[in-house]
């Protein structure tokens, strides 16, 4: 990942959640996770749009992931005893509102920068509560999430350096992300009337996982300094029009015909050595 653990962490100077006082909350959390994770399966409808048989092969394998995941989730909530209950909008705006319109929208926003804070909230998650069974199965979670990121990040990058103009519209969409972002803390503050020694360090975790987000936006390239230094007019200006390209995408017809052209074009294909010419003749005739 272009974060280390180390630098996406946050020190919650020792505060943790106490499964059975804090049952409720945690169940909410993590009933956003599961919705998170069910609308991760999407992943799917990108096989129409992987650009080679690598990114297809690496999406096959995270839709199985996210469904694991969900059992997964399950297990916890079955372990702290309560159905899970509905999830907050803006949880549906972050897993589903978000979802790209093309390639490069995917890539970044659903898994460099979707996906970062999913892994933050992991790690601060596996550091704050006080129960090694719902540790351990956030543990084996988060290292598949850091594929997840690695791979979004890594595409972006390759997708901005083959198409430098995807930069404004990717940076505006970035920023009507990290107002979800906003929006969900405030709805976690609201969940606890009384003292709670994790929920008073949201609001420094929120700086910290807005930090982390603006410094990934910079390695990825699509940002000079922190967003605070882009004018008010000029960051609005940047969403608005990020977010009337993406609606007009959606009104471009994708056609799945060109799929095959795709893959059958890929590198790796492309690259495999010719062969003994008459078993690639017979090889054809055998579907005659």
């Amino acid at each position: 990942m272009l974060l280390s653990r180390e630098e996406m962490t946050f020190d919650f100077g020792g505060a943790r959640f106490d499964v059975d006082r804090d049952r409720d909350l945690l169940v909410w959390i993590f009933s956003q996770f599961l919705y998170g994770e069910v609308t991760g399966i999407q992943v799917g409808h990108w096989l129409y749009r992987a650009p080679t048989l690598d990114a297809a092969n690496f999406l096959a394998r995270q839709a199985v992931e996210e469904l694991s995941h969900v059992d997964r989730i399950r297990d916890i909530l079955r372990h702290l005893g309560k159905a899970p209950v509905p999830p907050h909008p803006a949880v549906r705006f972050l897993s589903s509102g978000m979802m790209g319109d093309d390639w490069a929208e995917h890539v970044f926003v659903e898994m460099a920068l979707g996906e970062g804070y999913v892994l933050a909230v992991l790690y601060a998650l596996i550091d704050t509560v006080e129960d090694e069974e719902i540790r351990s199965i956030l543990r084996r979670a988060t290292k598949q999430e850091e594929r997840h990121v690695a791979f979004g990040e890594s595409e972006t990058m390759t997708a901005l350096a083959k198409y430098p103009r995807l930069r404004g519209r990717l940076l505006g969409l970035g920023l009507w992300s990290l107002l979800g972002v906003s929006a969900l803390a405030r709805a976690v503050e609201r969940k606890s009337a009384r003292e709670h020694s994790v929920l008073e360090r949201f609001p420094e975790f929120l700086r910290h996982v807005r930090a982390t987000s603006e410094r990934r936006l910079q390695r990825l390239g699509l940002l000079e300094g922190g967003v605070s230094s882009i004018p008010l007019a000029a960051r609005w200006s940047k969403m608005l029009l990020s977010a009337a390209e993406h609606g007009v995408r959606r009104l471009w017809p994708f056609k799945r015909s060109l799929l095959t052209r795709t893959y059958l074009s890929d590198e790796r294909l492309l690259s495999e050595p010719a062969g003994d010419p008459g078993l690639r003749y017979r090889s054809r005739s055998s579907f005659a």
